[in-house]
Protein backbone atom coordinates (compact mmCIF):
# COMPACT_ATOMS: atom_id res chain seq x y z
CA UNK A 1 0.00 0.00 0.00
CA UNK A 2 1.53 3.45 -1.27
CA UNK A 3 0.15 6.73 0.73
CA UNK A 4 1.23 10.00 1.08
CA UNK A 5 3.91 11.46 3.85
CA UNK A 6 1.56 12.86 6.24
CA UNK A 7 -0.17 9.10 6.06
CA UNK A 8 3.33 7.07 6.54
CA UNK A 9 4.18 9.77 9.39
CA UNK A 10 1.20 9.00 11.44
CA UNK A 11 1.78 4.90 10.63
CA UNK A 12 5.67 5.43 11.93
CA UNK A 13 5.21 7.70 15.02
CA UNK A 14 7.93 10.40 13.46
CA UNK A 15 7.52 13.92 11.88
CA UNK A 16 6.81 14.22 8.55
CA UNK A 17 10.60 16.20 8.83
CA UNK A 18 12.02 13.10 10.09
CA UNK A 19 10.65 10.51 7.19
CA UNK A 20 12.62 13.60 4.51
CA UNK A 21 15.81 13.57 6.57
CA UNK A 22 15.39 9.22 6.15
CA UNK A 23 15.08 10.04 2.56
CA UNK A 24 17.93 12.41 2.63
CA UNK A 25 20.23 10.26 3.93
CA UNK A 26 19.05 7.55 1.90
CA UNK A 27 17.37 5.18 4.27
CA UNK A 28 14.17 4.94 2.55
CA UNK A 29 12.92 5.00 -0.53
CA UNK A 30 10.58 7.04 -1.74
CA UNK A 31 8.52 7.41 -5.47
CA UNK A 32 7.39 10.34 -6.56
CA UNK A 33 4.18 11.10 -8.69
CA UNK A 34 4.22 12.90 -11.69
CA UNK A 35 3.51 16.12 -9.72
CA UNK A 36 6.35 15.59 -7.78
CA UNK A 37 4.61 14.42 -4.21
CA UNK A 38 6.24 11.63 -2.38
CA UNK A 39 4.81 7.84 -2.20
CA UNK A 40 5.49 5.78 0.46
CA UNK A 41 4.89 1.94 0.62
CA UNK A 42 3.85 0.76 3.59
CA UNK A 43 5.22 -2.93 3.39
CA UNK A 44 8.45 -2.24 2.54
CA UNK A 45 8.72 0.27 5.34
CA UNK A 46 7.62 -2.50 7.54
CA UNK A 47 10.16 -4.91 5.95
CA UNK A 48 12.44 -1.90 7.18
CA UNK A 49 11.47 -2.54 10.82
CA UNK A 50 10.37 1.32 10.40
CA UNK A 51 7.06 0.59 11.20
CA UNK A 52 5.90 1.48 14.76
CA UNK A 53 8.58 3.55 15.24
CA UNK A 54 7.18 5.52 17.62
CA UNK A 55 6.73 2.56 20.07
CA UNK A 56 10.23 1.36 19.39
CA UNK A 57 12.50 4.80 19.38
CA UNK A 58 14.52 5.08 22.28
CA UNK A 59 13.73 6.64 25.57
CA UNK A 60 16.42 9.31 26.58
CA UNK A 61 16.83 9.99 30.64
CA UNK A 62 18.63 13.27 31.25
CA UNK A 63 20.25 13.59 34.88
CA UNK A 64 22.15 16.82 35.40
CA UNK A 65 23.59 18.11 38.79
CA UNK A 66 25.24 21.77 38.85
CA UNK A 67 28.60 20.75 40.85
CA UNK A 68 31.26 18.39 41.06
CA UNK A 69 30.27 18.14 44.59
CA UNK A 70 26.74 17.12 43.80
CA UNK A 71 28.02 13.49 42.72
CA UNK A 72 26.05 11.54 44.55
CA UNK A 73 22.66 13.65 43.73
CA UNK A 74 23.77 12.44 40.33
CA UNK A 75 24.04 8.89 41.00
CA UNK A 76 20.64 9.25 42.93
CA UNK A 77 19.27 10.79 39.73
CA UNK A 78 19.97 8.14 37.78
CA UNK A 79 19.08 5.62 39.93
CA UNK A 80 15.65 6.97 39.84
CA UNK A 81 15.30 7.58 35.99
CA UNK A 82 16.58 4.25 35.64
CA UNK A 83 13.96 2.37 37.90
CA UNK A 84 10.97 5.00 36.46
CA UNK A 85 11.94 3.65 33.06
CA UNK A 86 12.41 -0.17 33.85
CA UNK A 87 9.42 -0.68 35.59
CA UNK A 88 7.78 0.86 32.22
CA UNK A 89 9.51 -2.01 29.98
CA UNK A 90 10.83 0.71 28.03
CA UNK A 91 14.61 0.54 26.17
CA UNK A 92 16.44 3.96 27.36
CA UNK A 93 19.55 5.40 27.77
CA UNK A 94 20.73 7.87 30.25
CA UNK A 95 22.77 10.93 29.96
CA UNK A 96 24.59 12.39 32.62
CA UNK A 97 25.70 16.46 33.08
CA UNK A 98 27.36 18.60 35.23
CA UNK A 99 27.13 21.94 34.99
CA UNK A 100 24.85 24.67 35.79
CA UNK A 101 21.15 25.44 34.44
CA UNK A 102 22.41 28.15 32.71
CA UNK A 103 25.21 26.25 30.62
CA UNK A 104 24.32 25.93 27.15
CA UNK A 105 27.27 24.68 26.36
CA UNK A 106 27.08 21.34 28.53
CA UNK A 107 28.08 18.25 26.77
CA UNK A 108 25.49 16.15 27.56
CA UNK A 109 22.47 18.82 26.93
CA UNK A 110 24.48 18.79 23.01
CA UNK A 111 24.74 15.23 23.21
CA UNK A 112 20.81 15.17 23.07
CA UNK A 113 19.40 18.03 20.95
CA UNK A 114 21.56 15.90 18.58
CA UNK A 115 19.47 13.16 18.94
CA UNK A 116 16.40 14.81 19.39
CA UNK A 117 16.94 16.25 15.93
CA UNK A 118 18.27 13.02 14.38
CA UNK A 119 14.36 12.04 14.84
CA UNK A 120 15.17 8.59 16.83
CA UNK A 121 14.22 9.97 20.54
CA UNK A 122 10.83 8.47 21.08
CA UNK A 123 10.47 9.73 24.69
CA UNK A 124 12.25 12.21 26.42
CA UNK A 125 12.29 11.45 30.41
CA UNK A 126 13.49 13.94 33.89
CA UNK A 127 13.06 13.89 37.38
CA UNK A 128 12.04 17.19 37.17
CA UNK A 129 11.74 20.00 34.77
CA UNK A 130 14.82 22.22 35.34
CA UNK A 131 17.38 19.26 34.84
CA UNK A 132 17.77 20.79 31.32
CA UNK A 133 17.68 24.75 31.70
CA UNK A 134 16.74 27.65 33.98
CA UNK A 135 15.82 29.77 30.83
CA UNK A 136 15.58 28.32 27.49
CA UNK A 137 13.89 25.24 27.98
CA UNK A 138 10.79 25.65 26.20
CA UNK A 139 12.74 25.72 23.11
CA UNK A 140 13.99 21.78 23.69
CA UNK A 141 10.06 21.13 24.55
CA UNK A 142 9.87 22.67 21.08
CA UNK A 143 12.35 20.74 19.48
CA UNK A 144 10.77 17.98 21.15
CA UNK A 145 7.13 18.36 20.07
CA UNK A 146 8.42 19.15 16.45
CA UNK A 147 10.37 15.89 15.79
CA UNK A 148 7.30 13.80 18.24
CA UNK A 149 9.10 13.41 21.20
CA UNK A 150 7.45 12.67 24.21
CA UNK A 151 9.00 14.83 27.70
CA UNK A 152 7.99 12.57 30.91
CA UNK A 153 8.58 14.32 33.92
CA UNK A 154 8.48 12.47 37.08
CA UNK A 155 8.35 14.97 40.26
CA UNK A 156 7.11 18.84 40.46
CA UNK A 157 10.07 20.64 41.73
CA UNK A 158 9.57 21.60 45.93
CA UNK A 159 10.17 25.36 46.12
CA UNK A 160 13.31 24.46 48.69
CA UNK A 161 14.84 22.87 45.04
CA UNK A 162 13.36 25.66 42.90
CA UNK A 163 14.74 28.61 45.54
CA UNK A 164 18.60 26.63 45.93
CA UNK A 165 18.43 26.27 41.73
CA UNK A 166 17.64 30.01 41.36
CA UNK A 167 20.32 31.42 44.04
CA UNK A 168 23.12 29.75 42.29
CA UNK A 169 22.13 30.73 39.20
CA UNK A 170 21.88 34.40 40.34
CA UNK A 171 25.50 33.77 41.78
CA UNK A 172 26.74 32.72 38.40
CA UNK A 173 25.15 35.51 36.32
CA UNK A 174 26.35 37.87 39.27
CA UNK A 175 29.80 36.84 38.97
CA UNK A 176 30.23 36.87 35.13
CA UNK A 177 28.66 40.11 34.93
CA UNK A 178 31.40 41.50 37.84
CA UNK A 179 34.08 40.17 35.62
CA UNK A 180 33.32 42.03 32.89
CA UNK A 181 33.32 45.68 34.79
CA UNK A 182 36.41 43.98 36.82
CA UNK A 183 39.40 46.25 35.45
CA UNK A 184 37.44 49.74 34.66
CA UNK A 185 38.68 52.31 35.70
CA UNK A 186 35.33 54.01 36.72
CA UNK A 187 34.32 54.18 40.04
CA UNK A 188 30.40 53.78 39.27
CA UNK A 189 31.22 50.31 37.93
CA UNK A 190 33.60 49.73 41.43
CA UNK A 191 30.30 50.32 42.93
CA UNK A 192 28.15 48.11 41.25
CA UNK A 193 30.88 45.13 41.74
CA UNK A 194 30.81 45.41 45.14
CA UNK A 195 27.13 45.50 45.46
CA UNK A 196 26.71 42.75 43.03
CA UNK A 197 29.16 40.40 45.19
CA UNK A 198 27.63 41.49 48.34
CA UNK A 199 24.70 40.35 47.20
CA UNK A 200 25.95 37.39 46.10
CA UNK A 201 27.63 36.48 49.47
CA UNK A 202 24.44 36.92 51.00
CA UNK A 203 22.56 34.46 48.43
CA UNK A 204 25.56 31.98 48.66
CA UNK A 205 25.08 32.20 53.00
Amino acid sequence: MKVGIGRAATELGVSCDTLRRWEAAGKIEVERTPTGHRRYDLAKLRGLGLAGAGTKRITLAYARVSHQNQKQELRNQVSVLESFCAEKGWQFEVIQDIGSSMNYRKSGLRQLIQRLCQGDVGRLVMTHRDRLLRLGVELIFSLCEHFGTEVVIINASSLAEFEDELAEDVVEIITIFSARLYGTRSQKDHDIIKKLMDVARELEA
